[in-house]
């Protein structure tokens, strides 16, 4: 059991994308933050609506946000759970309109992603769990349950991101698996695609934050999938030293 109630999170992820949404369809401005990486007011606005109901509806649970953190915040790991938020995934993917972004609402207990949320507002999915081994798409009101697939026999699916992706790098990750097709994925959509056995195989080329893979990494595990370090091919784990997540793969049934 969760310490709250799953609909109370969906919702809130509902109320953060409808405010990203907001901005999404006007003309807005994109800022630079301290590392060279995009931020826009949808950002800080659903960053703002999490943290102040998270703080309402779990009290003593701590936050850890991007934004937050970015704004100097320090990041209490003192506790056996921690939120992990990331109010809009995929700045990149919000400033091109491409309609691939996600409102990321993750749970950490210890070191592994128990709980998670990624909520896509521009295409109408919301992907989440109900526990760690139950992970579900609510699409147009319809409930379908996420099950990651073995990989076909005409070899897999990989998925590279759209903004981020070194493509020597890639393939080097992938080494000799047999690969059917390339696709370029926004976000965390990559992660959710692979839950809901629409591709196999996601070699994350460029580095990135815990709160980057947390809920989306509790969605894929759920649905039996795996994100693992590449270094150790271990599952990913969490408080690390400044919250930097290694070099990762995400795959399908395990």
């Amino acid at each position: 059991m969760y310490p709250f109630q799953i609909q109370d999170i969906i919702d809130l992820a509902v109320q953060a994308g409808q405010a990203a949404m907001e901005i999404y369809r006007q003309d807005f401005a994109v800022y630079e933050k301290e590392d060279q990486s995009p931020v826009t007011d949808a950002d800080l606005a659903a960053e703002k609506i999490i943290f102040d109901a998270l703080t309402r509806l779990t009290p003593d649970i701590p936050i850890i946000g991007e934004e937050h953190t970015a704004a100097g915040a320090i990041a209490d790991l003192s506790k056996q759970y921690f939120w992990l938020v990331d109010p809009i995934d995929g700045t990149a993917d919000f400033v091109h309109k491409n309609g691939e972004f996600t409102v990321n609402i993750g749970l950490i207990d210890g070191d592994k992603p128990v709980f998670g949320v990624v909520y896509a507002p521009a295409l109408d999915e919301m992907y989440y769990t109900e526990s760690v081994t139950e992970a579900f798409l609510l699409k147009n009101g319809v409930k379908t349950p996420l099950k990651a697939r073995s990989v076909p026999a005409q070899g897999m699916t990989v998925l590279t991101s759209r903004f981020h992706c070194d493509e020597m790098a890639a393939r080097e990750m992938v080494g000799g698996r047999p690969v059917a097709e390339y696709k370029a994925y926004g976000s965390s959509l990559k992660f959710c695609a692979i839950a809901a056995g629409k591709a196999d195989f996601y070699p994350c080329t460029h580095l990135t934050k815990e709160w980057d893979t947390a809920a989306a990494q509790a969605v894929l595990v759920a649905a039996g999938g795996a994100v693992l370090a590449t270094e150790t091919n271990e599952p990913l784990r969490y408080r690390k030293e400044g919250l930097k997540n290694p070099r990762l793969i995400a795959v399908g049934a395990v």
